[in-house]
């Protein structure tokens, strides 16, 4: 198996030891952002259903896009409005946690199962935000898993709030093709 390959396996495993790999080490910002195309093209594939071939290609971007603005959003309220006395991070560490964060919803791929996708976006994105809570606690150096929750809670409130104002703006969701 592949370092890589070996480190979105681990990152799925909820690893804590993965998260602060990847925080340390700046070289796997490449990898970081492979693993979110991965798990964004696996979602766009099973959101195809719901949307066509649009919907690949809106949900692939949406989901980089989101990446960075959450990345962003919880390194501001993490290290600015919930820092714990030890908290030091930086947006790349956060991007790259956050980014491995996001390998078990590589699982998405099989909504394109007839009546397993409602089922499988539930558990990729249960999965996935434990993951993150996870990456956050390590990234920010903070001893509360409580903190952690509530930065990603704040988070994906602010970028959920974001991204509909942005797809309000475009006209809303296209047709399926």
């Amino acid at each position: 198996m592949s370092p890589f390959v070996d480190r979105m396996m681990r990152a799925a495993k909820l690893d804590v030891q993965l998260y602060e790999e990847v925080e340390a080490d700046k070289s796997s910002m490449s990898q970081a952002m492979i693993v979110v195309v991965l798990s964004s093209v696996a979602g766009g594939i099973g959101f195809m259903q719901d949307a066509g071939l649009m919907g690949l290609l809106i949900g692939t971007v949406g989901s980089l896009f989101g990446w960075y603005i959450w990345a962003f959003l919880t390194y501001i309220i993490g290290t600015k409005l919930l820092p714990e006395p030890q908290t030091s991070a930086d947006h790349g560490e956060l991007l790259r946690t956050i980014g491995f964060s996001s390998a078990p919803g590589i699982i998405r791929i099989f909504g394109v199962i007839p009546g397993l996708s409602s089922l499988v976006n539930l558990l990729a994105g249960v999965w996935m935000l434990i993951a993150m809570v996870i990456a956050v606690r390590q990234a920010l150096d903070y001893h509360s898993t409580y903190r952690a929750m509530g930065v990603c809670l704040i988070g994906w409130i602010v970028q959920a709030i974001i991204l509909a104002l942005i797809m309000t703006m475009m006209g809303g969701m296209p047709e399926p093709a």
